[in-house]
């Protein structure tokens, strides 16, 4: 059976679901769970627990990801977020949790300006340091475009596993406007 779609001109989708399209049913079997392993594998690095903390400022903090790899879990911290932009973000990241959705525009004008503030390397050292020294993997993720600007300051704070991460990634970008990231350069 052929699960590709057609969306377009030489354009192809295969049909995915989500979690409440889903339903796992018992069966007359069951396994010991302790003959039973819930571990998964990104290249060298092994994980008890299959759980990734997604690389934004609303689900992990380097203390996030702390605790998720002292579970067996990985964080992945977004290295162009607020832990990266200022000493304290907390009390930013409380601001923007009580913006109102009533008045879009201007919560979306406060954002703006809070993410306006530069990314500072130092920070991005700092933060994976305090990860580092918690014991656990250290994960960190750019965009494409802030890639080639950062991936030696991420490298070189020792980052584990450097995720990148967009919407929309192809291995190799077209642009007369500026330099393509080359994908073959981080593998």
């Amino acid at each position: 059976m052929n699960y590709d779609i057609e969306i377009g001109r030489a354009k192809r989708a295969r049909r995915t679901y989500s979690l409440d399209e889903v339903a796992l049913v018992p069966s007359r079997r069951t396994r010991d769970p302790r003959e039973v392993s819930t571990d998964w594998r990104i290249d060298a690095y092994t994980f008890e627990t299959p759980f990734l903390g997604a690389p934004m400022d609303s689900v992990t903090s380097p203390a996030t990801a702390i605790a998720l790899g002292r579970m067996g879990a990985l964080g992945v911290l977004n290295l162009e977020g607020l832990w990266t932009r200022y000493d304290d973000p907390e009390p930013l990241l409380e601001e923007i949790a009580s913006l109102s959705g009533e008045d879009l525009p201007a919560a979306t004008r406060r954002m703006q300006e809070i993410y306006r503030a530069p990314i500072r390397p130092e920070l991005i050292t700092q933060r994976l340091g305090e990860i580092r020294e918690a014991g656990v993997i250290v994960a960190g993720a750019l965009t494409p475009q802030r890639t080639q600007e950062h991936c030696r300051t991420v490298l070189e704070a020792g980052v584990d596993l450097f995720v990148i991460r967009g919407t929309t990634v192809s291995a190799e970008h077209v642009s007369q406007a500026e330099e393509p990231l080359d994908l073959k350069r981080f593998i």
